[in-house]
C-alpha cells in the first residue's frame, strides 16, 4: 500500500550536509529527531514511504507500564511526561484511561503479583486488584477471573496520528523531514560514518541513527553488519457496535482492547502472532531458539510464499541503483482473519457489550523482534558514528518518546535519561560488533 506524502513536511531538495541523519520515520525516529532538534543539532530524517505508515502506525496504541520487563520499565516511566507534553501541543487521541491486565487463574495472578514485587523499587502507580473488586473496576465483566493488575495512569493514543505529531514537532523545531526518500546505504570514510546515500543523492553527516524497524536488519547487512532481528506479523482490527464497555484498556489471555478516539474499539489477541519461515529464520534459528521455546504456545510458524519473496530480495545492493526500500515503500501484510475472529469471540465471552460488535476493518504490521524481546539502542561499536534503535518487539510505541530521548543523549554526549546498558548490541555475544570494512557506498 502506497500512501500520499504528508502535508506539512518539506519537499525541498536534500541538504548537502547535516549533523545527524535518521533512517526511518516511525515513532522512535521521529522522537529522536525532535530531541536532537531541541538541542540545536541539524537533523535530517529520511523515510522511504510516509511517516508512521508501518508498525508505528499499526500497533494497538497502548502506552503502558504494566507487565514491562525490568530493563524496559524505566523507558516506560520516562516516556510519561514526554507523552503528556506532546499531547498538550497536538491532538492525537491521548488519554490516561488506565490499563487492566486480567489474570485468568491463580497461577497467572501469582505471576502478576510477583512482577509487582520485583518492580516495587520503581515509583509506579500499578497495584493488584482482588477478584472481588473486579466488578467495580470493570463493569460488565463476566467469568471467573482470579484478579488483575491495574495502572490508572497508563494511557493510549492513536498510533499513526501520534507518530506524525512527533515528526511535525521535530520539523517545527528545525529538523528536515523527507518522505518518499529511501536511504540506500552508508558512506564510510576512514572507517567511520561520513554520510548517507539516498535515492535523491548523498548527504554528508557524522552521525546516523538506524531506526528502520522491520527493515533494519536488511539495511545493516548491506553495510556489512549483522543484527539479531526477525520480522513477526501482528494482526489488529477495529470493531464497531460494542457498547457499555470500560473506558480502560483491558488485556487478558486471548484478547486486548481499547476505545478509540472515534468511539469504536481496537481489538487484538494478546500474545498471538505469526512468524513466517524465511531464510533469516534459518540463519538466526539458534539465536531465537530460547524465544521460540518461551512463546511456543502462542507463536505460529508459517511456511509460505514469503520464503521465496524474501529469498529473491537482494541482500547486497549498490547505492547507485534502486534498492529494496524503493521496491517496497510500505510493508502492508495481510492480517490473519482467524486470529481476529478468536479475539472477538474471547472478548464476547468476557464482556456482554461485545455481543453486537462486528469487525469493520483489519490490518497487520511487521514487528521487529529480538531474541530477548528488548530493543537494541546505542552506538554500534564496530562503526563509529552509527547508532542503532531497533528491535522493539511490539513494545516500542509506548516507550518511543524516551527511546528517542535516549538516542539523542547518546549522540550528544548528555547524561542518559535511563541506563542504556541493557540495550547494547554487545549483549548478544554472537553479534558483538566488528569493525566495518572501509568502503564508500
Amino acid at each position: 500500500m502506497d500512501a500520499a506524502l504528508s502535508p506539512g513536511f518539506s519537499q525541498a531538495p536534500l541538504p548537502r550536509e547535516t549533523d545527524v541523519a535518521i533512517i526511518g520515520g516511525g515513532i522512535v525516529g521521529a522522537a529522536t529527531a525532535l530531541a536532537l532538534a531541541h538541542r540545536g543539532l541539524r537533523v535530517l530524517l529520511c523515510e522511504k514511504g510516509t511517516v508512521g505508515a508501518e508498525q508505528s502506525g499499526r500497533n494497538w496504541g497502548f502506552i503502558r507500564t504494566v507487565g514491562r520487563a525490568r530493563a524496559e520499565l524505566p523507558l516506560a516511566l520516562a516516556s510519561r511526561p514526554l507523552w503528556q507534553a506532546a499531547a498538550a501541543r497536538a491532538a492525537f487521541g491521548y488519554r490516561e484511561c488506565g490499563y487492566v491486565s486480567l489474570a485468568a487463574n491463580p497461577a497467572e495472578m501469582a505471576r502478576q503479583e510477583d512482577w509487582l514485587q520485583r518492580m516495587a523499587d520503581f515509583a509506579m502507580d500499578a497495584r493488584p486488584v482482588a477478584a472481588r473488586s473486579l466488578a467495580a473496576l470493570l463493569p460488565g465483566l463476566r467469568g471467573n477471573w482470579a484478579g488483575a493488575t491495574y495502572s490508572p495512569l497508563d494511557a493510549c493514543a492513536e498510533p499513526a496520528a501520534a507518530t506524525r505529531a512527533f515528526a511535525a514537532r521535530a520539523a517545527a523545531a528545525g529538523a528536515e523531514i523527507r518522505e518518499g526518500c529511501a536511504v540506500r546505504g552508508l558512506d564510510l570514510i576512514g572507517g567511520r560514518i561520513g554520510g548517507i546515500v539516498t535515492e535523491a543523492g548523498r548527504v554528508a553527516c557524522a552521525g546516523v541513527v538506524l531506526a528502520a524497524g522491520a527493515w533494519s536488519r536488511r539495511f545493516a547487512f548491506n553495510a556489512g553488519l549483522s543484527l539479531p532481528q526477525l520480522q513477526v506479523l501482528g494482526s489488529v482490527c477495529r470493531v464497531e457496535g460494542a457498547r457499555d464497555l470500560p473506558d480502560a484498556i483491558v488485556s487478558a489471555a486471548g484478547f486486548s482492547f481499547r476505545r478509540r478516539q472515534d468511539g469504536s474499539h481496537t481489538l487484538a489477541q494478546r500474545g498471538t502472532s505469526v512468524t513466517d519461515i524465511v531464510p533469516d529464520t534459518l540463519r538466526l534459528f539458534t539465536a531465537f531458539l530460547p524465544a521460540f521455546r518461551r512463546q511456543w504456545r502462542h507463536l505460529r510458524l508459517r511456511l509460505g510464499r514469503r520464503f521465496l519473496e524474501e529469498a529473491r530480495m537482494p541482500r547486497r545492493f549498490a547505492a547507485d541503483r534502486a534498492s529494496p526500500f524503493e521496491t517496497v515503500r510500505i510493508l502492508d501484510p495481510a492480517p490473519v482473519a482467524d486470529i481476529l475472529a478468536t479475539a472477538l469471540a474471547n472478548a464476547r465471552a468476557a464482556f456482554a457489550g461485545f455481543g453486537p460488535a462486528r469487525i469493520v476493518e483489519s490490518w497487520a504490521g511487521m514487528i521487529d523482534a529480538t531474541p530477548d524481546e528488548l530493543p537494541i539502542l546505542g552506538p554500534h561499536a564496530g562503526l563509529p558514528g552509527l547508532f542503532i534503535a531497533t528491535g522493539f518487539s511490539a513494545h516500542g510505541f509506548g516507550i518511543g518518546p524516551a527511546a528517542g530521548h535516549l538516542m539523542a543523549d547518546l549522540l550528544s554526549g548528555a547524561h542518559p535519561i535511563v541506563d542504556p546498558a541493557p540495550f547494547r548490541l554487545e549483549r548478544f555475544a554472537r553479534f558483538a560488533p566488528r569493525p566495518a570494512p572501509e568502503t564508500r557506498a
